[in-house]
């Protein structure tokens, strides 16, 4: 096949995932609005008790028995984390990040994205040991809300500014997935995670003989799934694994990749179902009757100023150095203008934030004394606001 015509697939994939990403973002706005309205209208009640409601899958003696709240955030989640995977393996092999220029910079902001915003969270909440439980909670970018807000200003931006927030995004999601590994796991069944250690070898063979059967894959990350949750390992971590062990390309067929394929059948799936699922059931903040006291509690300010100053700060302090030291250079079509623009748009942290969130205070009584979600929301709401005014300026004329 002509190098000219790859070149044309590619530009229609890449065209076809950030329209995708785009409405997923705006799909994932209405879901927020709406669970706003659910908890502070006589609705409340009903919004309650459906997340509330107990859901038991059992067999035999074994058996989950969870709020429906829970299987949103450790079930669906899951999936959304196997794409994120997928997403990555491709990436790393045949995508943007295979070439070594173009992670340098995406992933110097990456660092600076996350180290920036957990200081300053770690700056009003020091001394706190419940409080300092959630300085991860701005360290996340949502990339489906990013692109999203992207989508509003047309065809004047760049293809290199929705590249490098993409991949700024998928180092981010990187660094949240060893953050939630490290710092957000409870009390160790080591049965249970011995159980999900061992399906790793039994990927790693299906993956060696060439086994392109999804049935399979899914099966053995089930069980690997089911383990984790026992274990107190947070069970998402068991869609990322799964994902890493998918061919990427299929011996029998050359221009069949299975894991490009289950990747682009996903897609859909989570951008329109999954995530805003998620975003309707974890963004019903309770506004009547906040406090004063509440609202500026170094916790949602924390991570209010994070998301809007840390990420900034951050993601464009480390990529200015980046350039000026010339450790690597501007993409294409890119200004410091348009760097500087993107930067604050990634503190749009929402859905990643408000997973880190609910593992951070999980079973932790703090409601009458903070909603970490009140952050998020006003964090997310005010970057991408800002980010949306800068670039409108900055892309004006380019």
């Amino acid at each position: 096949m002509p190098v000219e015509k790859i070149k044309e697939i590619k530009n229609v994939h890449i065209k076809k995932f950030f329209k995708m990403e785009s409405a997923g973002g705006i799909l994932l706005m209405i879901a927020a609005v709406l669970a706003l309205i659910c908890a502070n209208t006589p609705l409340s009640v009903y919004y309650d008790m459906l997340l509330s409601t107990t859901v038991e899958v059992r067999m035999g003696d074994l058996g989950i028995e969870k709020p429906l709240l829970l299987w949103i955030n450790d079930g669906l989640m899951a999936i959304f984390f196997f794409l994120i995977g997928l997403e990555l393996k491709r990436e790393l092999i045949n995508g943007e990040l295979s070439d070594k220029r173009n992670i340098i910079l995406p992933g110097m902001g990456a660092i600076g994205g996350m180290l920036f915003p957990a200081l300053v969270y770690v700056y009003f909440n020091i001394g706190d040991e419940d409080a300092i439980r959630g300085w991860a909670i701005p360290a996340a970018t949502d990339i489906a809300f990013a692109l999203g807000v992207l989508s509003l200003l047309g065809s004047r931006v760049p293809i290199s500014l929705k590249i490098f927030l993409t991949s700024l995004a998928i180092f981010d999601d990187i660094g949240a997935i060893i953050i939630i590994a490290a710092f957000y796991t409870s009390d160790i069944s080591m049965i249970s995670l011995g159980i999900a250690i061992a399906c790793i070898p039994v990927l790693f063979l299906l993956n060696r003989y060439n086994t392109e059967s999804k049935s399979m894959y899914i099966f053995v990350g089930f069980i690997m799934w089911f383990a984790m949750l026992k274990s107190g390992v947070h069970a998402t971590l068991a869609g990322v694994l799964l994902a890493m062990f998918i061919p990427m390309q299929s011996k029998q067929n050359p221009e069949y990749s299975p894991l490009e394929t289950m990747e682009h059948d996903l897609h859909s799936v989570v951008a329109f179902f999954i995530l805003p699922i998620f975003a309707f059931a974890n963004s019903g903040i309770t506004l009547i009757g906040l406090s004063s006291e509440q609202v500026l509690h170094p916790v949602p300010v924390g991570i209010a100023l994070g998301l809007f100053i840390g990420k900034q700060v951050g993601i464009f302090g480390l990529c200015f150095l980046a350039i000026k030291t010339g450790l690597t250079k501007m993409p294409n079509g890119m200004d410091f203008g348009s760097l500087y623009g993107a930067s604050a748009l990634c503190g749009i942290g929402f859905t990643m934030s408000l997973f880190i969130g609910s593992l951070a205070f999980e079973g932790m009584d703090v409601g009458t004394q903070f909603d970490e979600r009140l952050g998020i929301i006003m964090g997310s709401l005010l970057s991408g606001m800002i980010g949306y005014l800068i670039l409108r300026k900055t892309l004006k004329n380019n």
